[in-house]
């Protein structure tokens, strides 16, 4: 089996249109999340940070892992959304030694607001039946690797 170093990259014209259509879909996606931030008086980092802490509060080093990028760079965002009440550190109950970043309930509306407000990826989402979105959902987890 060939290892992903050693396959030749696919150049055939199917391959070269779903690149581009994804690449189309991520770009549309980014703006739209700008859009919403804005409206809000948030960068899109700060954004994505406090849309991640809404699903579950965790240490300023896993959201750097999950965001990829720096750790100071979570540092800098965190302080941001503290200074605006819409985040808070706290010891982590399994670690004292860790601080979790966690969302503020001001925080929390935010981003459930943030996230009504995303209609790009949902409407047209809602046009797939559910097998259809299974069926995407599976093909996308394949393609990042992980196990379906």
């Amino acid at each position: 089996m060939a290892t992903s170093s050693s396959r030749v990259p696919r150049t055939d014209p199917l391959t070269l249109e779903v690149v581009e259509l994804i690449g189309t879909v991520v770009a549309r996606y980014h703006e739209e999340y700008e859009e919403a931030a804005a409206e809000h008086a948030l960068t899109g980092a700060q954004a994505r940070v406090l849309g991640l802490l809404s699903l579950e509060p965790m240490p300023m080093r896993r959201i750097a892992q999950k965001l990829k990028c720096e750790p100071s760079n979570i540092t800098g965002i965190i302080d941001r959304l503290e200074a605006r009440g819409l985040v808070e550190r706290r010891p982590d109950a399994t670690d004292r030694r860790v601080k979790l970043a966690a969302p503020t309930a001001k925080g929390d509306e935010v981003a459930r607001r943030l996230r009504d407000s995303l209609n790009f990826a949902r409407e047209p989402l809602a046009e797939l039946s559910r097998e259809e979105r299974l069926s995407l959902r599976g093909l996308l987890r394949r393609m990042l690797g992980e196990e379906i």
